[in-house]
């Protein structure tokens, strides 16, 4: 079947590109650019001119950064963060190296099931294997005893905690490194005589290096700027995260606050300064004489890998079926009856049914509104003639969110748009602003991911329709739009799962009327509401599975209505 068509005319009635078209791509690359520049330039500016200010909102200059160096707590905050996040990563980082060696280098059986277990806790909010590990391991929990004198109140509730979150995030990156594999250079060392161990040592590892590094640096940044867990499991551990929520929630202190924001920024940029530097170094590992690796059948290793996965598959669905079973269960670990009490959300703060309709609706706007203006954008940028600025600023401000932790940006809101001042001051407290901080904080993931599957397509469909007199806007809705609608929904999806889990970026910018069900399972928890807390985490879950279904439905239905021309005659 031919590719769909432009509906052009005749080649004999060519028509010059028209202007009008050109002005209107230009106009709009001009008001995203603009968009960029309100929503996530113009936060970060304020936190830093909010470090210079004193309460009173007076220039001190570098006095709160030097008053807060002298600070033991800050100190042991920063030092505490850091040590936490590098336990975390020494302990996820192996395992998701053996998972993903697994997925990619064995005939281990099951593998898309393996697959999905590994990836669930994405679905959930980060509170919820805090919650978990309560109910596990706690005063009343019912494996307290396997922790002996330990209390898993403090650094290692945090680890376990974060090392479930951050898990899928290393997983997927290494996955990728590992699935670029040539099996030539396995054949040659193999024919050199390497061993096993050898090739492993000499090959696999020098070859993923750059993946192994990049998923290092991702797990070490989600850790140091995570809110969550500490605050859930935490106890007396004091990290830079909660001290900052301390200095702007609990003492008004905007300025402290705003330094510890910026103390957030360091590893995040050093991350980002880490891989740059790898990538520019880093050689393609495969060519057009690749020849894809295929693993051999050794039932041996594919039993081991199977264990380990299994292993660590049961440890992860373990952690999601205790904050299920505590929702549904009376009075743990006393009663354990089944009841549906829990999720009596009206009956306990934190906001009741009202919080997790929010979610639903801030996930919504998210997801539509976000991949909407993200594949606008690329579309934009890759697919016409864009003003030179405007371009660059898009170019340079889509990749910054990757560099922003979601505590930080929220705190850029705060600063930003709660002042008087501000032109745009009405939207603060209101369902629009916390979408808007969403999708800023989540922009570079799907920028990256329509922008990668733009530049897939020819360039030469765009420069036909243009010179047939054809506006932009045709060629994208009957050919790029059907081609790249695969990439699109992933990015609907994931800006879904998104909306519905984050905690961080929206943590300072809830009102009463517009809470969110992942700050209700906080202020539940806070409360001594351990149950209800794990029943909303249960139903963010819940939720953002039956979107993911919903949504690969979609686009399976959709594919096989607007792709049937990709089908084989």
């Amino acid at each position: 079947m031919l590719l769909p068509s432009l509906g052009l005319p005749h080649l004999s009635r060519l028509n010059p590109p028209r202007s009008t078209d050109e002005r209107l791509a230009g106009a709009l690359v001009w008001l995203l650019a603009l968009m960029l520049l309100v929503f996530l330039a113009w936060p970060l500016a304020c936190i830093l001119v909010k470090a210079v200010q004193d309460r009173a909102g007076q220039f001190v200059g570098m006095a709160n950064m030097l008053a807060m160096a002298g600070e033991t707590r800050l100190l042991d905050a920063a030092w505490s963060s850091c040590r936490l996040a590098g336990l975390t990563t020494i302990l996820v980082l192996p395992l998701a190296m053996a998972f993903a060696f697994a997925l990619t280098r064995s005939r281990l059986w099951g593998k898309p099931f393996w697959r999905l277990v590994a990836l669930s806790p994405m679905l959930a909010p980060s509170l919820m294997p805090a919650i978990s590990l309560v109910y596990l391991f706690g005063n009343q929990g019912l494996l307290k005893g396997w922790l002996g004198e330990t209390s898993i109140y403090g650094p290692l509730g945090i680890v376990l905690g974060e090392a479930f979150y951050t898990f899928p995030h290393a997983l997927l990156i290494l996955t990728t490194s590992l699935a670029m594999a040539d099996a030539r250079l396995y054949e040659a060392a193999e024919v050199l005589g390497a061993g096993k161990l050898r090739r492993l040592l000499t090959i696999t590892l020098p070859n993923s290096r750059y993946g192994l590094l990049a998923a290092a640096m991702v797990v070490f940044t989600l850790v140091v700027t995570d809110f969550g867990v500490p605050k859930v499991i935490g106890g007396q551990t004091n990290v830079l995260a909660l001290e900052a929520y301390k200095q702007v929630i609990g003492q008004q202190n905007f300025g402290k606050g705003a330094v510890i924001g910026l103390l957030l920024l360091v590893p995040a940029l050093l991350s980002c300064g880490v891989e740059r530097w790898l990538a520019h170094g880093h050689g393609a590992t495969t060519s057009g004489r690749s020849v894809g690796y295929r693993a051999r059948r050794n039932p041996a290793r594919d039993i081991l890998l199977g264990l380990l996965c299994a292993g660590i598959c049961l440890c992860l669905l373990l952690m999601l079926i205790t904050a299920v079973a505590a929702s549904l269960i009376k009075l743990w670990p006393y009663d354990l009856s089944l009841t549906l009490i829990h999720y009596d959300f009206d009956q306990v703060d934190g906001g009741g049914w009202q919080a997790f309709a929010n979610s639903l609706e801030l996930a919504t706007w998210t997801a539509l509104g976000g991949a909407g203006m993200v594949f606008l954008v690329a579309y934009l940028l890759e697919k016409t003639p864009a003003p030179r600025w405007p371009a660059a600023v898009i170019r340079t401000l889509a990749l910054l969110p990757m560099a922003v932790p979601g505590l930080v940006l929220g705190l850029g809101y705060i600063f930003c748009f709660n002042a008087p001042g501000n032109p745009l001051h009405g939207l603060y407290g209101g369902m629009t602003i916390l979408v808007a901080a969403t999708i800023a904080h989540f922009y570079t993931t799907a920028h990256l991911t329509i922008g990668t599957a733009l530049r897939q397509i020819d360039a030469e469909i765009e420069a036909v329709a243009r010179g047939l007199g054809r506006a932009w806007w045709t060629s994208c809705r009957r050919v790029t739009l059907p081609i790249v609608l695969p990439a699109l929904l992933d990015v609907v999806r994931y800006l879904f799962v998104a909306g519905m889990t984050t905690v961080s970026c929206v943590i300072f910018l809830y009102t009463p009327d517009t809470v969110l069900a992942s700050i209700a399972v906080l202020n539940m928890d806070d409360a001594g509401d351990t149950a209800a807390a794990a029943a909303m985490a249960s139903l963010i879950v819940a939720s953002s599975l039956a979107a993911t279904l919903l949504i690969n439905l979609l686009g399976w239905w959709l594919k096989r209505r607007t792709q049937g021309w990709r089908a084989t005659p």
